[in-house]
C-alpha cells in the first residue's frame, strides 16, 4: 500500500490508492510541462486524470485505449499574492505542500479536509470537504479554474463567470485542471480537544446543533457497535472563545479515529495550540492517513434531518458494524457548485471507513443507502456507493446546466467515461 497517490504499478496494472481499483491503462502519462500536457490531450481520444489516487470507485477509469494522466510531473506551482489574499496552485499540488507555503506568508485556507495528502484539484473536483457549521466544502475557496480543454487550448473560468457553478466540482468532465486560484485569509491557530462517550439517546435537535457548533470544526466518531459516539473532536480557532462542553468527558489519552491505529499518526490534541494546517486535518502529513487498508463511503443530506438519519443508521448498525472501521459525522455549509454534494443545502456528512473487502462491504453500503434514502442523500463522488444513476440525477437540480457546460467545452466527450456518462445521461 502507498499513500503517494500516483497509483501503484502492479503486475496486472495501475491501481488507486486503496488498491481496490485496477485501471485499464497499463501506465500513467506524466507530462513535465503544461505545453506537453496540451499536446498529449489534443492527440488523445480519451483522457482521465488520476489526481492523488484517493478515490475508491471508477471515477478516474479512462476506459480501453484511454490515457490515465497524472499531473505530478508538472511544476509544483504555489504562487501566493499577499495583497490579494489569494494563491495560484498547480493542478498536481497536494494540500500539505500548499498549506506550508501559504502559512510561510502569514496566510491560511479557511478549511482543510481530514487528511492533507490529497491533491487540491482532485479534492475540489469530487466534492471533498472539511467540517464546521459555517464552513463550505473545499470548492468554496476557489476563485478561478484553469483548464486544458479537449483541443489542447487553455480556458479560465472565474467566480462570477457564466458556467463557474459547474467548473470546480466537475468530476473531471470539462478538461484537465492545470491551476486553481484560491481565497486566503490571515493565518490563525487552532487548539484541538478530544472528548469521549456522547450517547445518541441523549441528543435532541437542539443539543445536536450545540455539539456541532461547539467549535470551528467538529467531528463525531463511532463504530456503531453501540448507540452513540466514542469520540468528539473539537477544533477551536484560538481567536474564538472556548465553548462549554457539558455533554462529554475530556479524553485522558490521545486518540486515533480508527480503533487500534496509533495516535501518533494524528494531529496534536489536548488543546495545544498550533498552526491551522497542523490541526484542521485529523492526520499528520508525514504518516499514512486513516488506516491505509480501507474502503470509504460518504453521504451528505440536509442538516435538518441529521438526527433522524443517525437514528435510522442506529437501526441497521448490526449489519454495518462487522465491516466498519469507523464512521465520522461532520457538518458542511451550503455551496453553489452545481454538482457539489452540499449544493443548495446546509448538510450533515456521514462518512464510513470500511474494511478493505469490496464483496463484504457492498451489502452494508446498500443497507446504509436504504436507511438514508428518506433524506435524499448525495454520495461523495470519489467514494464507494451503489445509488442508481437515475436517482442521483434527480438530486441535482442544476444537472441540465452542467450537462450543457460539458457539451460546450467537450462536445466529443473526450473527458467522459462510463462513470461520468452514467451521471450525465444514464
Amino acid at each position: 500500500m502507498t499513500d503517494t497517490g500516483v497509483g501503484e504499478r502492479r503486475a496486472d496494472g495501475v491501481t488507486n490508492w486503496a488498491g481496490n481499483i485496477t485501471y485499464s491503462a497499463a501506465e500513467v502519462a506524466l507530462p513535465g510541462s503544461v505545453d506537453a500536457l496540451r499536446e498529449l490531450v489534443a492527440g488523445s481520444a480519451r483522457v482521465r486524470v488520476l489526481g492523488s489516487g484517493h478515490s475508491f470507485n471508477e471515477i478516474a477509469e479512462p476506459g480501453p485505449g484511454g490515457v490515465l494522466l497524472s499531473l505530478a510531473g508538472l511544476p509544483a506551482e504555489v504562487d501566493v499574492d499577499t495583497a490579494a489574499r489569494a494563491v495560484r496552485v498547480g493542478g498536481g499540488v497536494r494540500y500539505a505542500e500548499l498549506a506550508r507555503r501559504v502559512h510561510a506568508h502569514g496566510l491560511a485556507l479557511a478549511n482543510m479536509a481530514s487528511l492533507p495528502h490529497i491533491s487540491v484539484a482532485g479534492s475540489v473536483a469530487t466534492g471533498t470537504h472539511g467540517s464546521g457549521v459555517g464552513n463550505g466544502p473545499l470548492s468554496s475557496s476557489v476563485r478561478a479554474v484553469e483548464l486544458v480543454t479537449a483541443e489542447g487550448s487553455i480556458r479560465t473560468l472565474t467566480r462570477g463567470d457564466e458556467g463557474f457553478g459547474g467548473a470546480v466540482t466537475s468530476l473531471g468532465a470539462l478538461g484537465v485542471v492545470t491551476a486553481l486560484t484560491l481565497d486566503l485569509e490571515p493565518a490563525y491557530e487552532v487548539a484541538q480537544h478530544v472528548f469521549t462517550e456522547l450517547p445518541l439517546a441523549g441528543l435532541d435537535e437542539a443539543s445536536f446543533a450545540a455539539v456541532m457548533g461547539a467549535a470551528y470544526s467538529v467531528s463525531l466518531f463511532t463504530d456503531w457497535r453501540a448507540p452513540g459516539f466514542r469520540q468528539v473532536w473539537l477544533k477551536r480557532r484560538t481567536d474564538q472563545p472556548p465553548a462549554d462542553v457539558p455533554w462529554a468527558a475530556p479524553a485522558t489519552g490521545k486518540h486515533h479515529p480508527v480503533p487500534g491505529m496509533p495516535a501518533l499518526n494524528c494531529t496534536e490534541q489536548f488543546g495545544v495550540p498550533g498552526p491551522w494546517h497542523e490541526r484542521l486535518p485529523h492526520f499528520r502529513a508525514e504518516f499514512t492517513p486513516s488506516s491505509g487498508a480501507e474502503l470509504q463511503s460518504e453521504y451528505l443530506l440536509p442538516r435538518e434531518h441529521a438526527l433522524a438519519a443517525l437514528h435510522a443508521l442506529d437501526a441497521v448498525r448490526d449489519a454495518v458494524a462487522p465491516v466498519l472501521q469507523t464512521c465520522e459525522v461532520r457538518t458542511v455549509a451550503a455551496e453553489e457548485q452545481w454538482l457539489g454534494p452540499a449544493y443548495g443545502r446546509d448538510s450533515v456528512a456521514v462518512h464510513f471507513t470500511w474494511i478493505a473487502d469490496t464483496a463484504a462491504v457492498l451489502p452494508s453500503v446498500r443497507r446504509v443507502e436504504a436507511a438514508l434514502e428518506p433524506f435524499a442523500p448525495r454520495p461523495h463522488w470519489g467514494k464507494v456507493f451503489a445509488t442508481p444513476a437515475d436517482v442521483l440525477r434527480g438530486r441535482y437540480p442544476r444537472l441540465a446546466d452542467f450537462r450543457a457546460l460539458a457539451g460546450a467545452l467537450d462536445p466529443a466527450g473526450k473527458f467522459t467515461n462510463a462513470f461520468v456518462r452514467g451521471v450525465l445521461t444514464g
